[in-house]
């Protein structure tokens, strides 16, 4: 039983899968986002620090959660940017749960530049992914090409 927000690694054949649990959407993208950093051993420098703002859309949660870890690889390749703190307001579109709804996320997230990075994470994929209702919030397993 997991209680609270977090993630962990599981062991996965050629690529890395990881599982993300937290009491709501915002939280479960948090945790995504801090865990896929902590997969490729993302490290950040202590100055300048950053802050941007995203909007991004999704059918579902699913497709919300792989548009918002493709944005932030995005952002690590072509700018060499890394976040590791995010403040996130979900549209006003009902249960992130309801297939029914589409969502939109605002973030705000604030970063610096990466000073290192131990692995490359090639994509998000759709593996396999499923965001699920627990009796203590939401989960998932996102498995990543690497």
């Amino acid at each position: 039983m997991k209680d609270g927000s977090g993630f962990r690694e599981h062991a996965h054949t050629a690529d890395w899968e990881l599982e993300v649990w937290a009491p709501h959407l915002p939280g479960l993208l948090n945790q995504a986002a801090l865990g896929m950093q902590t997969l490729c051993g993302m490290r950040l420098e202590d100055r300048p620090r950053q802050v941007r703002t995203m909007h991004l859309d999704g059918l579902d949660p699913e497709s919300l959660l792989v548009r918002f870890l493709s944005e932030l690889l995005w952002l690590a390749e072509q700018e060499r940017l890394g976040f590791d703190s995010f403040e996130m307001v979900l549209g006003e579109q009902g249960d992130p749960v309801d297939r029914q709804q589409p969502l939109h996320l605002e973030v705000r997230m604030e970063g610096a530049p990466i000073a290192g990075l131990d692995k490359e994470i090639k994509a998000v994929t759709y593996h396999n992914l499923e965001v699920r209702q627990t009796g203590n919030g939401l989960e998932a397993n996102i498995v990543f090409d690497v």
